[in-house]
């Protein structure tokens, strides 16, 4: 059976991968763990040498990856191809990174001498999204096989020509067996976390996550878990509101906010909500909605109908309980699968569409009177990934930064950190975390071995 993959803009077929079969999946399980056998007794450093031959795979490729993430995802082409060179020229210094982060490390005091070892776990189950469909299985697959596990890629149904085009980048330089991709839907992801894999990493919804660390229990799978945010934006009276306007009308929408950290609740001092609204819809008008290969686009299409009929059904449902539209919402009941950025306003407090992730180009504004009740507004839901502070006073917007339940906290800027920041989520947006070298280390089982001195 084959996995179909349609345009978002347009409904044509972009191609076809075949479907695995739910009763091969063990077979895979064992031919990655005799794969690991070579795989880790290769050496950390070697390990990364061999890995560091994909750079100019990737560069070769990026181009046509590029294009056909486009059309496969919807984005558009220049941030397609951005998505790809990026992994592509930043491999060898994240390979460094990764060495250095994974190498060993001794401790002595004076009666024990311990070797402090980062070693591999076996076998990898890696469950990717289709939002960032070549970058997100680069954090998750690099770390793994660096640290000497072998993996089993599982890209999302709805990108599987993108996942399939990572893959077939590193198998190029790849021992076989060390890297093998599962293509499917929910049975297929279901049939991986069941079967006899060592280590989960996954990034996608909350919802799933919960099942997937429940499945894990039975056996203590080891799991790191990136789920979904529903990422605060708060505007301090002292702000400059041009900046902060500029700034949310980007977050919120691009990606045709089908991004984790999308920023999609704006809470705003009273103070200064008429401005900001007013900056906040002139900058959303600037944003050219269209296919993603044309130049002029901004925000491509959605993923899907499904998406786009989950997105419009807590926009309509906010409308009816009191909601207004601050702009857009004129397209709501239109064919296909575009949707213009919209932002709403009076939106009842226990509204979905307030609470629970949106994943489109939706964002709600709301007003505050005081530092400690932005701080309360932002805290409230069950998702802690990131949250924006925008202030005049630096000092003032880290003392409300503190005090937000996110792993993530950008001030006057987006939410990712210096070279060698964890991404990191709080609450129910992470259950562990990747990226730099405390994240590349969760990819490692520590063990210890220790002598007498003396």
């Amino acid at each position: 059976m084959l996995l179909h993959s349609h345009d978002p803009a347009t409904g044509e077929l972009v191609g076809t991968v075949a479907i695995t079969p739910v009763d091969a999946i063990p077979d895979a399980v064992a031919r990655a763990r005799e794969a690991a056998k070579g795989w880790r007794d290769l050496g950390l450093e070697a390990r990364a040498a061999c890995l560091a031959r994909a750079k100019e795979v990737i560069l070769q490729r990026a181009d046509d990856i590029g294009r056909q993430l486009t059309r496969e995802m919807g984005k558009p082409l220049r941030e397609a191809v951005g998505e790809v060179r990026s992994c592509g020229e930043g491999l060898h210094e994240e390979l460094d990174e990764m060495v250095a982060a994974l190498s060993p490390e001794v401790l002595h005091d004076g009666s024990t001498h311990t070797e402090l070892r980062r070693d591999p776990y076996g076998v990898c189950a890696a469950i990717t999204p289709w939002n960032y469909p070549f970058s997100m299985p680069h954090w998750m697959v690099l770390p793994a096989l660096v640290a000497g596990n072998t993996v089993l890629l599982k890209p999302s149904e709805r990108t599987p020509l993108t996942g399939q085009a990572y893959a077939d980048c590193l198998q190029a330089v790849l021992p076989p067996g060390v890297l093998q991709v599962v293509h499917g839907d929910g049975a297929q992801g279901r049939a991986l976390v069941d079967a006899d894999v060592d280590l989960i990493a996954f990034t996608g919804s909350r919802a799933a996550g919960s099942h997937i660390l429940q499945a894990a229990a039975g056996t203590l799978k080891r799991v790191l878990l990136e789920l979904g945010g529903k990422d605060p934006l708060v505007v301090l009276g002292d702000a400059d509101v041009e900046a902060a306007a500029r700034h949310a009308a980007r977050n919120a929408y691009r990606n045709c906010g089908q991004v984790c950290v999308s920023t999609e609740r704006v809470l705003v001092d009273a103070s200064v909500a008429d401005p900001f609204e007013k900056a906040f819809a002139r900058h959303a008008a600037t944003l050219t909605v269209g296919h993603g290969l044309d130049e002029a686009t901004v925000v491509g299409p959605m993923i899907d109908r499904r998406q786009r009929d989950a997105v419009v059904a807590q926009v309509k449902d906010a409308l009816h309980a009191g909601a207004r539209l601050l702009f857009g919402g004129d397209d709501l009941d239109a064919d296909g699968n575009f949707l213009r950025p919209l932002a709403l306003v009076d939106v009842p407090r226990d509204a979905a569409v307030r609470l629970e992730e949106t994943f489109g180009p939706v964002a709600t504004v709301e007003t505050f009177t005081t530092d400690d009740e932005a701080v309360d507004l932002a805290n409230e839901g069950v998702y802690g990934l990131g949250a924006i502070v925008f202030s005049g006073d630096t000092e003032r917007a880290r003392a409300v930064a503190r005090r937000l339940d996110a792993g993530m906290v950008g001030i006057n800027r987006g939410v990712g950190g210096a070279a060698g920041s964890p991404w990191v989520g709080a609450k129910q947006s992470g259950y562990g975390f990747h990226s730099g070298p405390h994240g590349h280390r969760q990819f490692a089982q520590v063990r210890i071995v220790s002598t007498r001195e003396g």
